[in-house]
């Protein structure tokens, strides 16, 4: 029997066994298929250290009708979603008020100041350098009202968290990246992310690591979780805890063992073009709500958020995305016959769930990362093993959410 069965080997599995296994505990990691072929593997690929505020949910009645009408492109809303979704949406509603917000943002910003210093050595010794390119971003502006509000955002930014930017202006963004078109009017360049060319690589260069270090990988289904004498067992393969790290699939799994965990459903899509596009950073179209992010694969081009359960996907926001692009840059054609998409893990209290289970011995959880799973899953995972070694208080604030 093992100490530890990871359920999910995606960024937020593999950096909990990573950190279980640095902890000096025997770790499996159980997965229906190979590490980071899911939400892992279709983000933008931005270790986001700028990242130190949580997404909120508009408060003004206007906002919320202006999103439900599908102005702008950075959040859709399907509407015939809206009932099942209701009870979570209000719940992010409540929590975006301003003083629980800034409650939230305050331990979230520590997490965040932790995403880099713990990749940063696993990176290294997963022999994944060639992954990362660490000269940050651009947030690139069409307007000059909103560049002058970018700008003032940025100063913020700098003074409660300390991060990094410069300002360029359109001539000095021209001449930094030659290839962009279209009259700009300026970019905030976030200097301290990091970014891997292939998300899905980098992961599955953990899971070798993992193994490297005498961990196991096995292919199972985590659906057949149950309670096994003191310990647990899934598809054969038991162990003294586990831990729950399957991202928008956790809260399924756990309703069999009582627990009803609200989720908000954040579908996003990417799609790779093939044109001679000449980027040197990944840009983040503000006014568009779009990322293209040079990758592997191709220029990937990344949508904001969903809000929808239907269960085809509706890539308008994909649609609208390209013709933006186009406007940028020279970004060819597309290089796979249809968009990627997958859903994002968000909990309504904008923080990941990295917890015990109240009621169940030897139950952790750890999901719930929302648009930053990918950034944050070697820091919370770290977390979570030094509260399963004894350290509790090291999730002190993050077990919101479990009911």
């Amino acid at each position: 029997m093992s100490d530890v069965l990871i359920l999910g080997a995606g960024m937020a599995g593999l950096g909990a066994a990573l950190a279980l296994q640095k902890h000096g505990l025997d770790c499996v990691i159980l997965d229906r298929g190979a590490p980071g072929q899911e939400t892992s593997y279709g983000n933008a690929g931005i270790l986001q250290s700028e990242a130190s505020e949580p997404y909120a949910l508009p408060r003004s009645p206007l906002s919320l009708f202006q999103l439900a009408l599908g102005r702008g492109n950075s959040v859709a809303l399907d509407p015939f979603a809206l009932p099942a979704q209701a009870a979570a949406l209000l719940r992010y509603w409540l929590a975006s008020s301003p003083s629980r917000y800034a409650l939230t943002a305050k331990l979230y910003s520590t997490l965040i100041s932790e995403a880099i210093p713990t990749h940063a050595p696993l990176i290294t010794a997963a022999g994944a350098d060639n992954l990362i390119q660490r000269d940050g971003y651009w947030e690139v502006y069409r307007t000059e009202r909103a560049f002058d509000a970018a700008e003032v955002a940025a100063r913020r930014m700098a003074r409660l968290y300390a991060q990094p930017y410069e300002i360029f202006t359109k001539e000095a963004l021209q001449r930094a990246e030659p290839g962009l078109k279209g009259n700009l009017a300026g970019a905030v360049l976030w200097s301290g992310p990091w970014r891997a060319s292939d998300p899905g690589g980098l992961v599955q260069a953990y899971a070798r690591l993992f193994e490297q270090r005498g961990g196991r990988i096995v292919a199972g289904d985590a659906a057949t979780l149950e309670q096994h004498g003191s310990g647990w067992r899934a598809s054969g393969v038991a162990a003294a805890r586990v831990v729950v790290a399957l991202g928008p699939w956790s809260p399924q799994l756990l309703r069999r063992f009582g627990y009803r965990i609200p989720m908000v459903s954040k579908r996003g899509y990417h799609m790779h073009f093939d044109g001679p596009h000449g980027l040197q950073r990944a840009i983040v179209d503000a006014e568009r709500g779009i990322v293209l992010s040079p990758m592997r694969q191709g220029l990937r081009l990344a949508t904001g958020a969903e809000l929808s359960r239907r269960a085809a996907p509706q890539p308008r926001q994909l649609l609208r995305g390209e013709r933006a692009a186009r406007e940028l840059v020279e970004i060819g054609q597309a290089v796979e016959p249809k968009p990627w998409s997958g859903t994002r893990p968000c909990l309504p209290g904008m923080l990941p769930l990295v917890t015990q289970a109240p009621r169940h011995k030897g139950l952790w959880l750890h999901f719930g990362h929302g648009h930053q799973g990918f950034t944050l899953g070697p820091a919370t995972g770290e977390r979570l093993a030094r509260a399963m070694t004894g350290e509790r208080e090291a999730v002190a604030g993050l077990d919101r959410g479990i009911l």
